[in-house]
């Protein structure tokens, strides 16, 4: 199995920044890719950003150009640097890992956005 832990989730100001961070552990081994999701209230979960397996990224439309996802060397961390924070960003973000084993998630980090 894979644990996922998100950190960094908080109240900012619109226009304002954040990083996330996710750490997996456990079967790291059987890491695939990794990636980072939303669900605000009353909506459903979607794709914020992610690596596919030959690196490349893919990014929600209505957040290209103001998050970028990172990931470290050995790749059981992931990054969502945030920037340009809109009120609509607002919801609860959640680390996924697609594994050899199956698709794990982390608890998820709520990011808020007002003034």
């Amino acid at each position: 199995q894979v644990q996922l832990a998100e950190s960094g989730g908080g109240l900012v100001q619109p226009g304002g920044s954040l990083r996330l961070s996710c750490v997996a552990s456990g079967s790291i081994f059987s890491l695939l890719v990794m990636g980072w999701y939303r669900q605000a209230p009353g909506k459903q979960r979607e794709l914020v950003a992610r690596f596919e397996r030959d690196g490349s990224t893919i990014y929600l439309d209505s957040v290209k150009g103001r998050f970028t996802i990172a990931r470290d060397n050995a790749k059981n961390w992931v990054y969502l640097q945030m920037s340009s924070l809109k009120p609509e960003d607002t919801a609860v973000y959640y680390c996924k890992a697609e594994t050899t084993l199956g698709d794990y998630w982390g608890k998820g980090t709520l990011v808020t956005i007002s003034s």
